[in-house]
This record gives structure tokens, sequence and C-alpha cells, in this order.
């Protein structure tokens, strides 16, 4: 595995070049690759930190974190991305690992997320449960989980 650059940044502090390039990856996979047509640009990316892994000068995992209160009353991970051409490294392990080790820092205690439904036992590996039944959202199948951190 190469050297992967991590930042972890609030909204201001990222670079235009920097949230091209996010937005362009985020666009790619979620609406290009998966053929789902909907609002990406949401109006929560100021209010989020954005945890960036570059190999090479460029994006190949990418995710938001929220803290509580922000999208729910737990903290939140959402649009977890690895490009297309680094898929099958490791890389989304790496990043999920990356982004609840920074919520810790934070002091949160739960986390919540909405996994897309087949990566379901992929986020049972980090210690999330399912908190509702599978759902659609935006034509792909969805579902609430919930990871409880101990103290």
């Amino acid at each position: 595995m190469k050297q992967l650059k991590w930042t972890c940044q609030t909204f201001e502090q990222l670079s235009k070049n920097d949230l091209y390039h996010l937005l362009m990856e985020r666009v790619h996979v979620f609406v290009v690759e998966q053929t789902c047509p909907y609002p990406e640009i949401d109006d929560r990316d100021q209010k989020a930190l954005h945890l960036i892994a570059k190999e090479n000068g460029s994006i190949v995992a990418y995710c938001r974190i929220f803290q509580s209160g922000i999208v729910y009353q737990e903290a939140s991970i959402g649009r977890v991305l690895v490009t297309q051409a680094h898929r099958k490294k490791g890389y989304g392990r790496l990043l999920l690992g990356a982004a609840l080790e920074k919520l810790s820092e934070l002091e949160e205690k739960s986390v919540k997320i909405q996994a897309q439904a087949y990566l379901k036992s992929f986020y049972e590996s980090f210690g999330f449960e399912a908190v509702s039944d599978c759902y659609n959202e935006d034509g792909i199948p969805h579902l609430d989980m919930v990871m409880k951190k101990e103290g």
C-alpha cells in the first residue's frame, strides 16, 4: 500500500482545489457510478469536517464527519467513498477507522450512519448495529446504523 496523506479540515480550511475535487469525486461515485440523480450539494458541507486521503496528490478516499446535533442527535459520518481506481486496497477500512478516531478525539459517544444495505457487514465489523429496516433512499436500499462507545 502506497503512502496516503490524510487531512481533516473544516469547510473554511479546504482549498478551492480540494473542494472542487472532492465534489467531483462525490458526484462521480454517488451520481454517475450509482446512476442516482439526487441533490449532491445539500448545504451540509459547511458544517462538516472533511476527511481526505490522497495518494500522489489525488483524492483516493473521502468522507464527511459531523459532530452530534448537526445531522442527527448522534455524531455522523457520510459521503463515504473510495475512488473506483483505488478500491479493494483496504482504503475503506482505513478511512472509516480514521473517521471514528477523529470522532473519538472529539469525545463523541455514539455515531449514526445511513448505510447502503450491501455494506451492512462492513459497518458491523466496526461495531455498528442496524437500528432500522431496509428502506429506499434515492433508489438505493439503505438502513440506519448506530455505534455506541463504552464510557
